[in-house]
């Protein structure tokens, strides 16, 4: 994804974290706050200590980012979200992550 899709920032990152709304399955937690106007979405993605080194960690992120650009199409343009890791989705496949990042998706309406 392209540096305008993603957020980077520490204070947008809190600002998504403490005044969007929080959806969550097993594997992942949505936090997403809507920002009218804007021309597109864009994504933080934040995976902890607790999913394990530094090569299981960047390869949670890699599937993530490789689910959300096949799903850009359907996302909705004017919010800013967050995907947050939770320990059990370090073993997954790239299919189960694209599945399991649907499911928790619809669940905070961020898919059209």
């Amino acid at each position: 994804m392209r540096k305008s899709y993603r957020v980077k920032k520490e204070a947008e990152f809190q600002k998504v974290f403490t005044q969007g709304k929080s959806c969550a399955n097993r594997q992942f937690v949505i936090y997403m706050l809507e920002k009218p106007g804007q021309k597109h979405f864009r994504v933080g993605i934040s995976v902890g200590k607790k999913i394990g080194n530094a090569v299981a960690r960047n390869w949670v992120k890699r599937r993530i980012r490789q689910s959300l650009t096949e799903l850009k199409p359907q996302l909705k343009q004017d919010c800013d979200f967050l995907v947050i890791a939770r320990p059990s989705a370090a073993g997954m496949s790239t299919a189960e992550v694209k599945q399991h990042l649907i499911h928790v998706l619809s669940l905070a309406n961020i898919i059209i």
